[in-house]
């Protein structure tokens, strides 16, 4: 017989920890929840952050909440399993992450002063070197960059890891002239017919990339989405011009789907436009 819901009343956070404990109860839980690991939620994490960021690029505060409650399911899940087995509990996770914030901003709860915003990072960048030496699992500054993060983001974080002590490339002319030589070397390898070290010369051209982006202070990750969603925006606009005339886009060629390309870039300039007036 099946038992109620934890009460609507409690505090919002213990009912959603109170919620999966129920869920990962042995006798009357739900058998998908109870059959979950760490490794089989880490997807389902990873999506749920893409999610977040998804609501926040389309700026839909509605979804925003909504994607950051199953964001916080994550936590809550990895947190129960971890309680499970008597390593953690949630309490302990908000403790940890409390105490490093504090511990991070010396300036603000502690007597510490910066001259800029630029000394700041290097205070902060100071202090997560020191955790990483005194959990002594760092020989190198580059030990402790996950491995599962997208591509971009990791050699972003790789680079800039780097930069720290001073590997790193002194002005934005010289992260594009070293773009320009990894391009050269990418089409060598393409007209030489060497796919195998094209694939790795391209590496090189999206690593070159994010240094670009992260020297500029940009996400090459937001960028490449806001460059997708146009993409998607601007192609169905091909494909409805197209509707219009009683084709499809494989009834079309390139020269009449670029025209009608250029018409959507056109559409959306003069939009901009009307809109900064």
């Amino acid at each position: 017989m099946p038992r109620p819901a934890p009460p609507a009343d409690l505090r919002p956070i213990d009912r959603l920890l109170a919620i999966m404990a129920r869920l990962r109860d042995a006798e009357d839980g739900c058998p998908w929840d109870l059959e979950q690991t760490f490794a089989t939620i880490a997807p389902y994490t990873v999506e749920e952050a893409y999610e977040v960021a998804d609501a926040i690029e389309r700026n839909d505060l509605a979804d925003l909440k909504d994607e950051l409650g199953d964001l916080l399911l994550q936590v809550v899940f990895h947190s129960r399993m971890a309680e499970e087995q008597g390593v953690f509990a949630f309490d302990d996770v908000a403790r940890a992450i409390n105490d490093k914030m504090v511990r991070r901003h010396p300036h603000v709860f502690a007597d510490e002063s910066y001259d800029s915003l630029d000394a700041q990072k290097a205070g902060w960048e100071a202090l997560k070197a020191e955790e990483r030496a005194g959990k002594g699992k760092a020989s190198s500054i580059l030990d402790d960059v996950p491995v599962g993060l997208p591509g971009l983001t990791r050699a972003v974080k790789l680079s800039k890891r780097a930069a720290v002590v001073g590997f790193v490339w002194p002005t934005v002319q010289d992260v594009v002239r070293k773009l320009h030589e990894e391009v050269g070397e990418m089409l060598a390898e393409v007209e030489a017919g060497d796919l195998d070290k094209a694939r790795d010369e391209i590496g090189d051209v999206l690593f070159v990339v994010a240094n670009l982006a992260r020297t500029l202070d940009i996400d090459p990750e937001d960028a490449v989405r806001a460059t997708n969603a146009k993409f998607v925006r601007r192609f169905q606009h091909v494909e409805r011009r197209l509707a219009e005339c009683g084709k499809t886009p494989d009834q079309s060629d390139l020269a009449e789907m670029d025209a009608l390309w250029d018409e959507a870039k056109a559409g959306e300039k003069s939009a901009a436009d009307q809109s900064a007036d």
